[in-house]
């Protein structure tokens, strides 16, 4: 089961007892029935016990995944005995709970040794905890119903909805492992949902939260993504781009497992900037990919043209992997999962995300979004990609603030700042942070343009730029000629 097993360190133990447990809708089901049809579609007998839905509704839910029930596949659907009753013995006869618990049991156990399954699935708990009225008779049921399992070497997926009592843990102490799925309402945007293991005796699973969807062809786990399991081999090196003017004011370029940090107000030229960096790693003959939050991809591309960057034929020649992302569907386990797939499956060297603006708004708590970004970033880093992120900062002119500070995450910080001078909106870039090497601590006015990028000298004869309230304080103002940008 996709990201699940890596999730379970294997997978589910042959010959054990398992609980499943979550909230309606959260997913138990399609987990239960996926479980099943691959044990089946190996060849296993296997049994779906159920005394919550029909035979018929369970048939209809794997329709819809695209998944037949092969001959192995068997449906119990264990009618409660009062059920099976006309009218006139219902009035007739008095059912005791005790009755009816050992009636279901019995059903239970002869349905398997009539299938003799290797897999199966009790859908749900929540039944037998009525019948059994308390306690200790339900955990008795639960122990004499392992014990018997465990007897014909059978593998048990227990379903368990927490519709009847959540407070009681009986079955957590019984089960070899206990693994929790939960659906959470954001505010704006679909409803997402997690799993952790709780539980999982004698076993290093993978602990923590996990973000996963339920996709037409089953469920699809994403693992906590944990950089220090991913270490490449690369060489430590410093990549010029095709610009003097810029290779010096970085200090001769960008390093291999790295990442820079583009900050700025709305419309300086962050995502430009970024489009030089991809075409210039596209020339070197690499491969890149970039996960676009913010913009539509028709009008990035046709903005690139007039930069005269062809993202379409990059995208054509597979040397770009570009992806448009919907931050109020993506959870940020697939994200995470995505940029993974982009650097190893398509061999990208350099990343670019833009911007952290829309990732925050799919991470909404600001100490969880960090936390993310120093995992991602760390594992981006040890497989030697050079990584390049925006954050667009709140404000145009003057004192602003950014939405959330990661400049403390990246190796590299750039600047960008508009400025007014002799009545023009100008642009200015400096260096503010870089940890390995040398760079300018200048301030330069720079323009994209057909050419790529140019920068201008030194603002040596200006005070104030980075606030955005420069002062001339010389006689030359070692400007760019704007109008020929």
């Amino acid at each position: 089961m996709a990201g699940l097993d890596e999730i379970l360190a294997g997978g589910l133990e042959a010959g054990r007892l398992f609980l499943l447990e979550g909230t309606p809708g959260a997913g138990k089901t399609t987990i239960a029935t996926q479980f099943l049809t691959q044990g089946a579609e190996a060849g296993e007998p296997v049994l779906y016990i159920t005394l919550s839905e029909t035979e018929e509704e369970l048939r209809a839910g794997a329709k819809s995944h695209g998944w037949t029930f092969p001959p192995s596949f068997t449906v119990f659907e264990l009618v409660p005995p009062e059920a099976l009753l006309n009218d006139d013995q219902q009035q007739s006869l008095l059912y005791s709970s005790d009755l009816e618990l050992g009636e279901t049991t019995k059903r239970i156990f002869e349905a398997f040794e009539r299938i003799k399954p290797t897999r199966v699935v009790l859908d749900s708990l929540s039944e037998i905890r009525l019948l059994a009225q308390s306690s200790l008779r339900y955990r008795r049921q639960i122990l004499a119903l392992k014990h018997y399992f465990a007897r014909h070497d059978a593998t048990v997926l227990m379903l368990d909805d927490l519709t009847a009592d959540v407070m009681d843990k009986t079955v957590h102490s019984v089960a070899h492992a206990v693994i929790r799925l939960e659906e959470l309402s954001p505010t704006y945007g679909a409803e997402r949902r997690r799993m952790r293991v709780l539980k999982y005796r004698g076993r290093r699973y993978r602990g923590g939260y996990h973000d996963f969807i339920i996709d037409t062809g089953g469920v699809r786990a994403f693992p906590r993504l944990v950089s220090a399991e991913h270490r490449g081999r690369f060489t430590r090196e410093t990549v010029p781009i095709d610009n003097a003017e810029f290779n010096g004011l970085i200090g001769g370029g960008f390093e291999r497992g790295a990442s820079t940090l583009i900050l700025g107000p709305a419309g300086t030229g962050k995502s430009l900037l970024t489009l030089s960096f991809v075409k210039a790693a596209i020339d070197r003959g690499e491969c890149a990919a970039m996960f676009v939050f913010d913009e539509e991809l028709g009008l990035l591309f046709d903005r690139a043209l007039g930069l005269g960057i062809d993202l379409q034929a990059m995208v054509d020649t597979g040397h770009l992997v570009i992806e448009q992302i919907d931050a109020a569907e993506l959870t940020p386990g697939e994200f995470s999962e995505r940029v993974r797939i982009g650097v190893e499956r398509h061999k990208a060297r350099t990343v670019v995300i833009d911007s952290l603006n829309g990732y925050q708004a799919a991470m909404p708590e600001e100490q969880a979004l960090i936390l993310h970004m120093h995992e991602l970033l760390q594992y981006l880093n040890r497989q030697g990609v050079m990584t390049f992120l925006t954050v667009a900062q709140h404000g145009l002119v003057g004192d602003m603030k950014s939405p959330v500070d990661v400049t403390y995450l990246a190796d590299t910080v750039i600047l960008l700042r508009y400025f007014e001078a002799f009545g023009r909106v100008r642009r200015a870039i400096s260096v503010v942070k870089k940890r390995m090497g040398h760079h300018e601590d200048t301030i330069r006015e720079f323009t994209i343009g057909s050419t790529g990028i140019t920068l201008g000298q030194p603002l040596t004869n200006f005070q104030g730029v980075l606030r955005g309230v420069p002062t001339l304080i010389g006689d030359d103002a070692r400007l760019l000629d704007v109008t020929q940008a």
